[in-house]
């Protein structure tokens, strides 16, 4: 998943998205609600992770932009307001969750997760296509039995061609969805991670490139 934490101290903002980052998510970090709204026009996240109190614009307000957009992305407050009153008027600007400073980490990633398993079209909780299967919420893959060895580039690239059931994934979406923004789409980051998913599947031919529209996993 892809998840942009907009918190103005930042150390504590680059220590979430480090943490977000070794739990397999790929994640944008911006320090105040200007920025922020610039990046929420041109990428698409799975959730937002939003502090209140905001430079630029304020958090309320970036809640009520991306909530007013139609966007799918998620929104999860995370701010030092702790009262109810302060929690029911973040959830009334039409934030998913609430979860108030300071917090455990376990349950930011829980809350991270939970929000992410409630998309706009409703995703099934473990993909299977023939012996394998990828269960997103364990972050577990097996094929036949087998547990895969898969780093976190390459489980979040096997989910995104078993959640396009079958239709091309492009080499531009898997780059989108599976990275963030410090990768160079110049590169063939893409590319070579099929090659080892490819490999450690133990079945070259399950994931296909299809010429001028990307990969798509499934039978010939």
């Amino acid at each position: 998943m892809r998840v942009l934490v907009i918190e103005d101290f930042e150390v504590l903002a680059r220590t979430v998205g480090t943490g977000l980052r070794r739990e397999g998510m790929a994640v944008d970090v911006v320090l105040d609600g200007v920025e922020a709204l610039d990046r929420l026009a041109v990428n698409r996240y799975d959730v937002v992770i939003l502090d209140r109190d905001l430079p630029g614009v304020h958090g309320d307000e970036v809640c009520r932009r991306i909530v007013a957009a139609r966007s799918s992305s998620r929104v999860l407050m995370l701010t030092a307001a702790s009262t109810v009153k302060q929690r029911v008027d973040g959830l009334g600007l039409g934030a998913d969750d609430y979860l108030p400073k300071p917090f455990d980490f376990e349950e930011l990633v829980a809350r991270v997760r939970a929000l992410a398993r409630r998309p706009a079209l409703c995703l099934p909780t473990v993909y299977e296509l023939g012996d394998l299967t990828l269960d997103p919420a364990r972050r577990v893959a097996t094929r036949a039995g087998r547990r895969l060895e898969l780093s976190p580039k390459e489980f979040g690239v096997l989910e995104c061609l078993l959640a396009a059931d079958g239709r091309p994934v492009s080499a531009e979406d898997l780059l989108e969805r599976v990275w963030d923004e410090a990768a160079d789409p110049f590169t063939t980051v893409v590319k070579t991670t099929i090659r080892r998913l490819r490999g450690k599947l133990g079945a070259p031919e399950l994931i296909h490139t299809v010429r001028e529209a990307g990969y798509r996993i499934g039978q010939p």
